[in-house]
């Protein structure tokens, strides 16, 4: 299995259970719940092909993470009380092991379109962030990425890192998931913000 796959992998299981979650807590019908899940975990990823000018095959063409997509919403529609316990936890963890894993995949896959650093955050900002975003829009939620914690300061540093090819083996990829993945849950937990002025 390759790196991106991978990523591509854990960011799909962790966002399609999160925004799953989130609509069977707003008491949406089934059909919401699929269509929250499916585009928390795909929007970011679809917006990022539309404004990099990939391949329209690449975007269809993802059919075992589809699959991937619908068996997690399906897992977590009929054990719905494992995650209602923790809801606080789980919600914090999937965002944190998804949006850092989206946030290596879409930086890794605007290097291999040899774009230049700045594209390459822009991708990693937009297939991070996206799919939330729209979750968040859809269910007149502030959206997380617009919120006081340090969050959009990860993804753009993972981004960066990869932009400038100073992460360029699997081993640096698999690093920088490890160490942002537990900034982001120590951020979140710790309320750590970036200072802001109070109007």
């Amino acid at each position: 299995m390759e790196i991106l796959e991978l990523f591509s992998i854990i960011g799909t299981v962790s966002f399609s259970v999160q925004g799953g979650l989130i609509a069977m807590r707003n008491k949406y019908d089934l059909f919401a719940v699929y269509l929250f899940g499916m585009i928390t975990a795909f929007g970011g990823g679809a917006l990022r092909h539309v404004i990099l000018g990939e391949s329209d095959y690449d975007l269809w063409n993802q059919h075992q993470l589809f699959w991937v997509s619908i068996i997690s919403i399906t897992v977590t529609l009929f054990f719905p009380k494992f995650f209602e316990e923790s809801d606080r936890w789980w919600s914090s963890v999937l965002d944190a092991v998804g949006v850092i894993a989206f946030a290596i995949q879409g930086s890794i896959s605007a290097v291999n379109m040899e774009l230049p650093a700045s594209a390459v955050v822009v991708a990693g900002l937009l297939t991070a962030t996206g799919g939330g975003v729209f979750r968040d829009i859809l269910s007149q939620r502030k959206p997380i990425l617009l919120g006081e914690n340090v969050y959009t300061l990860w993804i753009f540093l993972i981004s960066l890192i990869i932009g400038l090819r100073w992460a360029t083996t699997n081993v640096h990829f698999l690093i920088l998931y490890v160490v942002f993945t537990a900034l982001r849950l120590l951020s979140y937990f710790y309320n750590w913000i970036i200072p802001y002025r109070r109007y």
